[in-house]
This record gives C-alpha cells, structure tokens and sequence, in this order.
C-alpha cells in the first residue's frame, strides 16, 4: 500500500439490536471490505450485517436468552496489508463491548474481509465463538489459528465465489481445527461470493449457531454433525435448502 495520510476517523458500535440491559451474551457482525482502501466503507455492506444481527436475537428471544448484537462501522473500507485495519478495527470494539457489558461472552461473525478481521481478533478473552462468512484470506496458509483454541468456528462458502476461492477457507478450516476441535464448514451450492442465492439459509444458520454457542442451546442437527464429522466431511458440509424451517431447524 502506498504511504499516505490517513483520514483521522474513529471505528465505532452500531445501536444496539436487543436488549441493553441485563446483556447475557453479544454477537458482534463485521461487515465486509475490500482489500486496500481508505475510503469510508460502503453503506451497503453493513445491509447483510444488520439482517444477520436481526435474525439472530430474534433467534435467542425465541429460547427465552437475552441477546444484544452490534455492528461494527469500520475506520476504512480495506484490510489495508500489514496495517489489517479491520482486525484493529474489531479488537476495538472488542473493548468497547467488555466496558459496555463486562464479561458477557461474544461472538463475532465477518463476512469476506470482515470474516478475517473476526478470525484475527477471536484471541479476546470474552469471545467464545466465530462465523466466518466467505472469509477473505488470500494467505490463509500463513493465516494465525493457534489464538483460536477453546473457541467455536463455522466458516460458510459459496462453491461459485468469484472473489475468495472457496479452497483457501477450506484450508484455513483445516488448520483451524487443529487448533480447536470446534470448527465446522458449510458449502452453499452454486452460491456466489454475496450468498444471496441462499441468504435465508445461511442467515439461519449462522444465527442458530451464535445462539447456541453464546446461550447454552442444543444447536440443529446440521450444526452437530459437522462438528462431530472428521475432515474433509465436517469442513464439506452442504447446506441444506430449507435450512431454518420447522422441518430443517432440528
């Protein structure tokens, strides 16, 4: 990245989505980025974060579990090389939602850039869980996992994205699960980088898994199995069109 003068700009918490009081866990949502940048990030890659947030305290007030979720508003819109903003940018806000909620257990969810800002910081004490949405890690041999042991990991990826091969996230998967036994990963048929195709499904998904990893909740059997599968099935999972109706939840 070149050198130049940075914008003087501070990362700051969305409102909260959920409850402010009595806070038993939090979810906080990484919006994705692009990889070099100093622009302010987009408006529209917060869209995908708010409805993700949404769903999932929804999802913990249906178990009866007080969830409150915050998207992060980055600094810069990139990763931006060795400064990995984002990453600085999430462990920030990592502060800030222990000064705002003590030792309330955290998830953090990213999506592209985002998803590796999340991996990245998921060493702080308070965050027991990560989901990891077309994560962006064109190094993801060199990537840090040791930082994720004792921690929860689902990592979710079109098979057709054009912009993170699908192969890199299954590697980093790999080496994350020697870290952690926790680590599972669904493909999304078809599904490009955006995962609109099946935005409901993985919505769902990524929801049940932050309420069942933050709130103590028996996760659907989807989750179990590939957890439990060895690689490569726990990291090739397929995600089942339906996912999150009656039929599918459980």
């Amino acid at each position: 990245m070149t050198k130049q003068a940075l914008p003087a700009r501070t990362a700051r918490l969305g409102r909260p989505l959920g409850p402010t009081h009595q806070v038993e866990a939090v979810l906080l949502v990484l919006p994705g980025g692009v990889p070099e940048s100093v622009r302010r990030p987009s408006p529209l890659a917060a869209v995908g974060a708010h409805a993700l947030a949404r769903h999932a305290v929804r999802t913990a007030a249906r178990a009866g579990a007080s969830l409150t979720a915050h998207v992060v508003h980055p600094r810069y819109r990139g990763w931006n090389g060795d400064a990995a903003h984002l990453a600085a940018d999430a462990a920030w806000a990592l502060d800030e939602v222990a000064h705002r909620y003590g030792d309330a257990p955290v998830c953090l969810a990213g999506s592209g850039t985002g998803a590796r800002a999340a991996l990245r910081a998921a060493g702080y004490r308070t965050v027991v869980s990560v989901v990891a949405l077309a994560t962006w890690a064109p190094d993801g041999d060199d990537e840090p996992v040791d930082h994720l042991a004792d921690r929860q990991v689902l990592f979710v990826h079109g098979t057709d994205d054009e912009v993170c091969a699908p192969d890199t996230s299954y590697r980093l998967a790999e080496r994350a699960r020697k870290a952690t036994p926790a680590v599972c990963r669904f493909e999304v048929h078809t599904d490009r980088h955006a995962l609109r195709r099946y935005r409901a499904e993985v919505t769902a998904l990524c929801a049940e898994f932050t309420v069942g990893t933050l709130c103590d909740q028996e996760l659907p059997r989807p989750l179990r199995d590939a957890l439990a599968a060895p690689p490569p099935l726990g990291l090739r999972m397929p995600l089942a069109s339906g996912f999150g109706t009656t039929a599918h939840a459980h």
